[in-house]
């Protein structure tokens, strides 16, 4: 037998065989041996062609039932009635698509019948719809595209430059990890043993009809570790359901009972929303012996160590007027709705606050989680009922009059996302019209104030303009408007770096403070353009003073709490006793109210419906008919944009994002 040889023994019960392999490369004919026969090859390619089939069959019935489940939305849902009351947009989108179907109907009709008009003399032209054809060409490339083409080059140049101020920003924070930049405390804490070396400190909650919250955001309130007789909690109640008021005023009362310095405040007429409401409470006389106040909305859950990070900051600086925590939300892996929002709030709280914080010591105030020195408000004038966006407002007039601001980014407070398309995009109108209301109210004083021109210009340019206007304004007019209009139009057509690259390289920085989201960059992308009617719709309200401007609506809580905060678990246990203690207290009253309010939250269920979103539907017409017009021309990622962008629109305008209600 040859040296190389090997010799394989295989056994059976009955009997055996012995092979002889010969040769250097025995290892490779042992590897040829197991090859697959020609008869499993075709057992694997039936099992392929099988699988194949099922999914073609799948697909029809899906199909089916997705227009059938959209049949029934239609069928149950409402008119939004911030549609029924802003029509204008409405009706332009309305009828840009009406005029885009029409024009995709003759672009067809063209491409069917392989008209090459380049070469057709005029006497030349047969029929009616080919004069209209060579009419439109011509119409087009003299007067459409080059109107198209300026305002194009004109959003792109303000699409570069919102993306060079979010390239800085994130620069700047990498700067601050690397430094590890962080605010530090002036001087020495406070002594534990001596409790009249501690400030005193004024705690406000403000809260309109707040069912599902009220409980838990006052027993953190009162957990917070802070000598009792050096703080006061103020619960400052707008409420207009009397049962609801009743049990505040008795969830208040338990807690004092337990030794919490806590009072109840509730006005009778609610003038000026919240900054009416912080107003009122600042018009106390106790007010003037406080030296801090901290302001935490209806669903904020401090941690009891709250106080003791953010108040020891003050200490030292005179000229500190504000130190705000970030937000933690509990509800942030709800749904795909929280998550997108989530992505958001974190590159605005880690990169925008911080950096701005860090290097201008200024940035808006986000009106809750923030602990003001008093005297600092007084000085900038007190809370302003002139807009929706009060905490703005305050912050840009203490900026005015040289207060300064930290940003501690290592200080969360938990808080709740919207779980609602219908509560997030109230919210989000909110928060772009009120910034446009500000800015026409406190340009004249801002240029009229002592700080230094580059404050200034970072004020004017940056913070209103470029961050509050500009970006929503590029964001609709070049993805939703310009860019299906180019499909129309081969001579404007945009670039693929515009369309593709630099969005998602900016949508990567935006990921980055949330790395876990990374799997949601594309809906995260498409999700923004399509908020991007509900911001320039505010913007447009808030800056010409239209009436919806003016609207404040309360964003809808479910009262969730996180599993790992053992606030929200002590808050859990007394929730589960207020009950009882309702009882013992005032027993028939007490079960009395419970069950109205039953009643009223399953009369409330079953009148609400989803709603329907007229413009994002027109626009997800719009979009798909722009794609099916790219389909002509052979454009690829234009087209799968223009595909994926008007499902976008379809989701979110049957309000198939978010809660769902059945």
């Amino acid at each position: 037998m040859a040296p190389s040889s090997v010799v394989v023994t295989i056994e059976k019960p009955s009997k055996f065989s012995l092979v002889e392999i010969n040769g250097s490369d025995s290892t490779l004919l042992l590897e040829k041996q197991k090859a697959v026969s020609p008869k499993q090859f075709t057992w694997f390619l039936l099992l392929k062609a099988h699988r194949v089939f099922a999914c073609l069959s799948w697909l029809p019935m899906a199909s089916k039932t997705m227009v059938s489940s959209v049949k029934k939305r239609i069928a149950l849902s409402d008119v939004s009635e911030e549609e029924a009351k802003s029509r204008r947009l409405y009706r332009f989108i309305k009828a840009f698509l009406f005029i885009s179907v029409l024009a995709l109907v003759l672009e067809v009709v063209a491409h069917l019948k392989k008209w090459n008009l380049s070469i057709i003399r005029p006497w030349e032209v047969q029929g009616l719809l080919q004069w209209c054809y060579m009419t439109w060409l011509s119409f087009r490339v003299d007067y459409v595209a080059p109107l198209v083409l300026t305002m194009s080059k004109f959003c792109i140049v303000l699409f570069l430059i919102q993306s060079l101020d979010r390239l800085v920003l994130c620069l700047g924070c990498f700067w601050i990890k690397f430094k590890n930049l962080k605010p530090r405390i002036n001087g020495d804490a406070y002594d534990i043993e001596e409790a009249s070396s501690f400030p005193m400190v004024l705690v406000q909650i403000p809260m309109c009809n707040e069912r599902e919250v009220f409980a838990q955001s006052i027993a953190a309130a009162c957990q917070l570790d802070w000598p009792k007789d050096r703080i006061l909690i103020q619960v400052l109640d707008d409420s207009d359901d009397g049962n609801l008021q009743l049990l505040i005023r008795d969830e208040v009362s338990s807690w004092r009972e337990k030794g919490v310095n806590i009072i109840y405040r509730h006005r009778l007429i609610r003038t000026g929303y919240k900054a009416g409401n912080l107003k009122s409470a600042m018009a106390c006389d106790y007010v003037k012996d406080y030296e801090f106040v901290a302001i935490f909305d209806a669903d904020f859950q401090p941690n009891s160590d709250f106080l003791k990070q953010t108040v020891p900051h003050f200490k030292g600086d005179p000229e500190l007027g504000l130190v705000q925590a970030r937000w933690s939300f509990v509800n942030k892996d709800e749904n795909l709705l929280t998550r997108l929002q989530n992505i958001n709030l974190c590159f605005h709280f880690e990169v925008e606050q911080q950096v701005n914080g860090a290097f201008l010591n200024f940035f808006g105030f986000n009106g809750t989680a923030g602990v003001w020195r008093i005297k600092a408000l007084e000085d900038s004038g007190g809370w302003l009922e002139r807009t929706t966006v009060e905490d703005m407002d305050i912050a840009v007039r203490a900026h005015l009059n040289g207060w300064k601001f930290i940003f501690l980014n290592d200080v969360k407070v938990l808080c709740e996302l919207p779980e609602s398309y219908e509560a997030y995009k109230k919210q989000q109108h909110r928060w772009h019209s009120g910034p446009m209301q500000l800015f026409r109210l406190c340009l004249p004083a801002v240029l009229r104030s002592k700080i230094s021109i580059s404050k200034k210009a970072n004020l004017i340019f940056l913070f209103f303009l470029l961050r509050k206007l500009i970006l929503p304004f590029y964001s609709f007019t070049l993805f939703c408007i310009i860019l299906p209009l180019t499909m129309f139009i081969p001579e404007a057509e945009l670039p693929l770096w515009v369309i593709c690259y630099v969005p998602i390289f900016m949508s990567l920085l935006n990921i980055l403070p949330a790395p876990k989201s990374f799997p949601f960059l594309v809906p995260y992308l498409l999700f923004e353009n399509t908020m991007s009617v509900t911001k320039f719709n505010a913007m447009i309200s808030g800056l010409f003073q239209l009436g919806s401007a003016y609207e404040w609506v309360v964003t809808k809580k479910t009262g969730r709490s996180s599993e790992s905060d053992l606030v929200a678990l002590a808050e859990r246990e007394s929730k589960s006793s207020n009950e009882e203690k309702i009882t013992r207290r005032h027993s028939e009253s007490g079960l009395e109210t419970l069950n109205k309010l039953k009643q009223q939250e399953e009369t409330t269920s079953l009148k609400k419906r989803n709603k329907l979103y007229r413009k994002e539907l027109a626009l997800a017409l719009l979009l798909l008919t722009a794609a099916a017009r790219s389909l002509l021309s052979a454009h690829g990622v234009h087209f799968y944009f223009l595909l994926f962008q008007g499902l976008t629109f379809l989701v979110v305008g049957l309000d198939l994002i978010g809660e769902q209600i059945s």
